[in-house]
């Protein structure tokens, strides 16, 4: 079975290639290298360098490499960009998407697992995430998550396509020290880059009603996660029954303080954080439920906060030394 793994040159989808080949499976990367990596793809994987909105280039890479599945991570991820960027989002994250269905439609492809987003929820009325909490995303990029999800859908009624959708939350850690994480939004990179750059890391608010007073939230490791979409996709094959959503969360979550700590204690950096004003509208705690992922995914916390911020910063120093 081939799998088209669109975005497969970013952190995340490089990961997925890599769980895929560990798994027996082949993978077909397209990219167009917006924000991924092409050394980021795996030795000896097709790679085509293009855009998702090129239904030609899509139709001719599904058939040259005789796909039967994708797994599609391509998108913009920028949720806090994307409320100044909202056409771009859409047009990547919606418009990409239904121009992948449609390549897939006339290529005969019926199996799909979409990089969806805990976005989808915005900021969700309890603690504790489950796949039924009311979906309020408060982005561009939220919103064009949850489009994807009803695209999806709506195919599905239209044609049998064989679906499900992985709602992420925070992603770290790194499976492979010769890939890690680029986005300059998220907490790890941003961390890293102060310590590198000499300058000391900043928690925003440290007056929250939580242990420490810090934010809490879900931190899963990019290789679990990876795990979990060859599962989907192995399921998909096997034409057994999938939910359309889960989340991939830890069901406990951690706080930013506890973050900073490790982050310390493994980098041998000591610092103390500076401590700035809440962000507007940032919740004191936000986790997800992952039992129905567990149950179906074989989804499972296997790394220690620790182990996720080792392998994170190894792969960090690693590409410094390159």
């Amino acid at each position: 079975m081939t799998w088209l793994v669109t975005g497969g040159a970013g952190y995340i989808g490089a990961h997925v290639v890599r769980a895929l080949t560990y798994a027996g499976l082949t993978p077909v990367v397209v990219d167009d290298l917006s924000s991924g990596f092409a050394a980021f793809v795996a030795e000896g994987v097709p790679f085509v360098q293009g855009s998702i909105l090129d239904k030609d280039l899509l139709v001719a890479t599904m058939t040259e490499h005789n796909v039967t599945g994708v797994i599609h991570v391509a998108g913009y991820k920028y949720a806090g960009v994307s409320v100044t960027r909202p056409l771009h989002t859409y047009e990547q994250n919606v418009t990409g998407t239904a121009v992948l269905l449609e390549a897939m439609q006339l290529c005969g492809v019926d199996r799909i697992v979409f990089s969806s987003s805990a976005a989808v929820y915005g900021t969700p009325p309890g603690e504790l995430v489950t796949e039924d909490t009311p979906k309020n995303p408060q982005s561009p990029y939220g919103e064009s998550k949850l489009i994807g999800e009803w695209l999806l859908r709506d195919q599905a009624i239209a044609t049998g396509l064989r679906h499900t959708s992985l709602r992420y939350f925070n992603v770290v850690g790194s499976g492979d020290p010769s890939v890690y994480d680029t986005s300059p939004h998220n907490l790890f990179p941003l961390v890293f880059e102060a310590l590198v750059a000499g300058r000391t890391p900043r928690i925003n608010g440290d007056d929250y009603e939580t242990p420490d007073g810090t934010n809490v939230r879900d931190y899963i490791h990019v290789a679990d996660l990876a795990v979990s979409h060859v599962e989907a996709a192995r399921k998909l094959d096997a034409h057994e029954d999938l939910e359309p959503a889960y989340n991939l969360g830890s069901g406990e979550g951690v706080s930013v303080g506890e973050i900073m700590a490790a982050i310390a204690d493994v980098t041998g950096i000591a610092f103390i954080p500076e401590i700035a004003p809440r962000r507007p509208g940032d919740p004191a705690r936000i986790v997800a439920e992952g039992e129905l992922a567990a149950r179906d995914l074989d989804w499972r916390m296997r790394h220690t906060l620790r182990e996720m911020v080792d392998s994170a910063w190894t792969a960090r120093t690693a590409a410094l030394s390159a």
